[in-house]
């Protein structure tokens, strides 16, 4: 979302907090996780949304109210993730056609206010260091902070063989994870180049981190360069989360201080099923 989007944007009441109410901020990183990885050409895939850490996670029913977009993109084009509120899965797709599916949700942002300890906690935990020197050089250290937050995940499923000539898309969301190898069709011993955007434009010195669900505790972290890139060598089985966060102030009349965006991007590396299609 543009300045100029916050500066016309009305918090509303009904979302205010809704999923972080419980539980310090840090400790709830939002993913998708589709019921399968690996569809057979038309078959219904579930798109769980998933709140939680280290790849531990809560269901996030579908809410309407805190939809932006929640669609997906195949060969064909772009199309609406269908679903019923208050249930989990919060979406249901259908392919007809093989190849690499993008599937994303980018939510309306939500209202938290957290104690001064909580906040720059989560601040050292993801990278947010030049928010921390903000607050220093404002004297709001020891304050509690007003934040509004809007997710940005994204999830490639593979349906078919994979396909250098398939690989994830823009979506068009405000921070975004693009990979720019199709990580299906990727070697063992190969790396999977990634771009983090901040509204269209490459975000450097970002922290991005990857885990996976065979050992979540074993993260690789790095920053992104100039161009907004990094590269990861990643475990070639599994369930792959790769996220990053970033921060700005809010805009004036926003009632918060800050504004954050969280970008994920799963995937399931498993070749030898993959090339089995």
């Amino acid at each position: 979302m543009s300045r100029l989007g916050w500066a016309r944007f009305r918090l509303p009441l009904a979302i205010a907090a809704i999923v972080l109410s419980s539980s310090p901020l840090l400790a709830h990183d939002l993913w998708i996780e589709p019921t399968t990885f690996s569809p057979e050409p038309g078959q219904l895939v579930g798109v769980r949304l998933r709140v939680g850490q280290d790849l531990l996670g809560d269901p996030l029913p579908r809410n309407a109210s805190l939809i932006n977009q929640f669609v997906f993109e195949d060969t064909t084009g772009r199309k609406p993730v269908v679903g019923r509120d208050g249930v989990d899965p919060a979406g249901f797709l259908r392919s007809d056609l093989p190849g690499l599916l993008v599937i994303g949700y980018h939510s309306h942002p939500s209202a938290v206010e957290l104690p001064a300890e909580k906040f720059n906690r989560y601040l050292r935990e993801e990278g947010l260091e030049t928010i921390a020197a903000l607050r220093a050089r404002r004297n709001e250290t020891e304050a509690s902070a007003r934040e509004l937050f809007s997710r940005c995940a994204k999830s490639l499923v593979l349906s078919g063989t994979p396909s250098a000539a398939q690989g994830d898309r823009p979506l068009g969301f405000t921070l975004e994870l693009v990979a720019e190898r199709n990580p299906y069709g990727l070697g063992a011993d190969e790396d999977l180049p990634l771009r983090l955007t901040y509204e269209d434009r490459p975000l450097a010195d970002a922290l991005v981190v990857a885990m996976n669900r065979l050992n979540p505790s074993e993260k690789l972290a790095t920053r992104t360069d100039a161009a907004g890139r990094v590269r990861f060598r990643l475990r070639p089985n599994g369930m792959w989360l790769i996220k990053a966060v970033h921060m700005v102030p809010a805009a004036a009349g926003s009632q918060a201080e800050w504004a954050s965006f969280w970008a994920s991007l799963t995937f399931e590396r498993q070749p030898k099923i993959a090339q089995g299609h």
